[in-house]
């Protein structure tokens, strides 16, 4: 069985705007009594996954996420009049649908790492990783009961219920796309961008739409932050897709060329597919034909997006994203005051490094 994962650092949170950490104790808390009632060693498997035990289940500290979905979620609601109290159910359970989907996706790419520590099917097998996984996603799905426990009205509960099983819908569905895509050359921007707006974008768009459905029944509202959460998405995963490649592997967890080597058709690879000259063409094809690549290869397709600039073409149409959703969030009837603290979100989501 694999040692404990290294207790945390403050290096991520150090960087990360102050909306991150202004419910962070609270989500942290919520989170933990979501699977606090479990002692059967499946629940200890999610709870090593979450960062709050180590692989024999006892207490320890490690790397989490920036937990972005239920913040967004707790923004939206707060933006919009309503109670981070009530919404908190909403919040817990985005953040485990997350969670539910990178079990998966850990499988799906035989990542042995993620937040710098082992992956549940790295230390447990596949059979029993898939199990937690699936786990938790009834977890979550108990978690929205407590939408009417705390207040909400059973039609405004029922509305957001929908909206979460439909976004994880998308979201498999966007994941289908993404294994579908791996290691083809004629994979286009098109396909690209939709498969990006059901695997990353349909849950944080719905992070978004779901809170504001807590806070408010203004039709032209939820439309604006739907707008604003769509455009989120697309940024954050044309960033994570630069990252994907050129991350530093002390921040990423992952080496630089990682999705090359995996053969993802992330925006690098597409975007270099498409705008390659003939010849730069034929050589990344006949690349991609091969069974595995070697470090060599990796090689030769960073050079060629080195000579095309594709990284500084991923920024700016992250950026691009980023002013849409900021245009959105300009045209929304929200607090000023949290206002300000969506559009530093924004501005950090186009420039963070992990």
């Amino acid at each position: 069985m694999a040692s404990s994962p290294p207790p945390a650092t403050e290096q991520e949170t150090a960087t990360l705007p102050g909306i991150f950490l202004r419910h962070r104790s609270e989500i942290n808390v919520a989170l933990r009594d979501g699977l606090s009632s479990n002692h059967v060693g499946l629940y200890d498997m999610l709870r090593y996954y979450m960062g709050w035990v180590d692989t024999n289940g006892a207490p320890w500290t490690a790397t989490e996420g920036k937990a972005l979905r239920p913040t967004l979620c707790l923004l939206a609601c707060e933006a919009t009049g309503g109670s981070v109290r009530q919404s908190m159910p909403a919040a817990v359970a985005l953040e485990f649908i997350h969670n539910f989907s990178l079990i998966h996706d850990d499988i799906q790419d035989r990542d042995e790492t993620r937040h710098h520590r082992a992956t549940l099917w790295a230390i447990w097998g596949v059979p029993k990783a898939m199990v937690a996984g699936n786990a938790l996603r009834v977890v979550a799905d108990t978690c929205l009961e407590r939408l009417v426990d705390e207040g909400i009205e059973i039609d405004q509960a029922l509305k957001v219920i929908g909206l979460l099983t439909e976004a994880y819908l998308e979201m498999i569905e966007g994941q289908f796309l993404d294994l579908s895509y791996e290691g083809r050359p004629d994979i286009g921007m098109d396909d690209y961008l939709e498969m990006i707006s059901r695997k990353t974008g349909a849950l944080i768009r719905c992070s978004v739409t779901m809170g504001a459905a807590l806070g408010t029944r203004n039709e032209a509202t939820l439309a604006t932050l739907h707008k604003f959460g769509r455009s989120l998405g697309y940024a954050f995963q044309i960033r994570d897709d630069y990252l994907g490649v050129w991350g530093e592997e002390v921040t990423t967890g992952k080496p630089v060329g990682a999705d090359i080597r995996r053969k993802k058709n992330s925006f690098p690879v597409v975007y270099t597919m498409s705008a390659a000259s003939h010849r730069d063409r034929e050589i990344l094809r006949a690349i991609y034909r091969k069974e595995e690549l070697s470090s060599k290869d990796v090689e030769t397709v960073l050079d060629i997006m080195d000579r095309m600039n594709v990284s500084e073409s991923a920024n700016r149409l992250a950026a691009d994203h980023c002013d849409a959703a900021l245009e959105a969030l300009n045209m929304a009837e929200i607090d000023p005051d949290i206002r300000r603290e969506a559009e530093a979100l924004v501005n950090f989501l186009v420039v963070r490094q992990h």
